[in-house]
């Protein structure tokens, strides 16, 4: 495949592209603008013949969001869900016309183990997700375009690295079944699974990939 990143950065979508190799390119966008995302999409369709894969993995998941939506405030909260929930929206309405049909067209939309069991308003925009996973798998499903989303657990990230202290990392990990840290590859491993022929019977779904964390009966 060719890989297209699309990122508000677009210095650190550079870079990505460039530890990705030759197949990956870079695309400076900001997925909260619905008419970018129009255009967007319509240009990389046009460049490379069509769209069979959308992976919608921009959001805002930054340790202030984990706060009740009245201790956020309006305007931060307006922000996440732009990007959370209408990024969502807006990518995957504007990817449809150019992934209609194509064998194999599937969309990833990243949710979050947030969404299970959470008050803050970062697990209700990544519950949202977990909606908008199940409607736009009813809705697409007469252009053969699969939708399903990913819950991860707590992925050792640079991001997570930085904002969270080793203790929360160690009591995040002792509620765990698998007793590690989530790696970037175990979520990589499953979108390959999900976007493949393996899973060409799943839509509408969300994984957990989170290393048996919440699991209950």
């Amino acid at each position: 495949m060719r890989v297209v990143l699309i990122d508000t950065n677009e210095d650190a979508a550079v870079a990505a592209a460039a530890g990705i190799g030759t197949i990956a390119e870079a695309v400076r966008g900001d997925v909260a603008d619905n008419d970018a995302m129009v255009a967007t999409m319509g240009e990389i369709a046009t460049r490379h013949g069509g769209i069979d894969v959308l992976i919608n993995n921009a959001g805002i998941h930054s340790a202030e969001a984990m706060r009740f939506i009245g201790d956020l405030g309006v305007e931060k909260t307006r922000r996440m869900f732009d990007v959370n929930v209408m990024g969502v929206i807006h990518c995957s309405l504007a990817a449809r016309p150019f992934m209609k049909y194509r064998a194999g067209a599937s969309i990833i939309n990243i949710s979050s183990m947030a969404a299970f069991g959470s008050d803050k308003a970062y697990g209700v925009s990544k519950l949202a997700v977990r909606g908008l996973t199940i409607s736009f798998a009813h809705e697409f499903a007469d252009d053969g375009i699969r939708v399903n989303a990913i819950a991860p657990g707590l992925i050792f990230t640079d991001t997570i690295r930085a904002e969270l202290p080793d203790a929360v990392l160690e009591q995040v990990v002792a509620t765990q079944i698998i007793p590690r840290g989530g790696e970037e590859r175990d979520i990589v491993e499953t979108m390959m699974f999900l976007t493949s022929p393996r899973a060409a019977f799943i839509t509408g779904e969300t994984l957990k990939v989170s290393g048996g964390a919440m699991l209950h009966i």
